[in-house]
């Protein structure tokens, strides 16, 4: 165990389960605030693009854009791995995750992945931050297939 100073672990866990329930919801400001101004992102395990340095508001769109065709969304995060920077500003939060995706009147239903998340925070006025998020793949279940077609229903 390493020496580090106590870990705020409601205030650094809090994004994550905000950023899961504000998509399961819909909820965009919610998941809005769970970023900085500013993020980095790498869902390249996921969909094969590259990382991307963009503004909070234009990821929201974008996921707001592929999720908003579906009929339900359900995304679980557990298992928190915190490492805390020396000064206590920033950290590194690791978290198992799966997100199921329904779409009800497609030949298979649910599209679901599993694996996890490695993001990095940063502690601002307003609390603790996410300031860049990594989806790491382990495993889908599933056609991928439904993901388009959600995506296709939305435009």
């Amino acid at each position: 165990m390493t020496d580090q100073p106590a870990i705020d672990l409601a205030g650094i866990t809090r994004p994550f389960y905000e950023y899961a329930f504000g998509i399961d919801t819909r909820d965009w400001d919610l998941y809005r605030r769970t970023f900085t101004d500013q993020i980095s992102a790498d869902f390249s395990s996921y969909n094969g693009g590259e990382p991307a340095v963009l503004s909070a508001d234009d990821w929201v769109a974008g996921v707001r854009a592929s999720l908003a065709g579906l009929d339900a969304t359900q995304h679980t995060m557990s298992n928190p791995l915190i490492d805390l920077s020396d000064d206590g500003e920033s950290a590194r939060c690791r978290m198992q995750m799966q997100a199921a995706h329904f779409l009800n009147d497609w030949p298979e239903p649910e599209f679901t992945i599993g694996g996890y998340y490695d993001n990095q925070l940063v502690h601002t006025e307003d609390g603790w931050k996410i300031s860049a998020v990594t989806l790491n793949v382990w495993w889908r279940r599933g056609d991928f297939a439904l993901m388009q077609e959600a995506k296709h229903r939305h435009e």
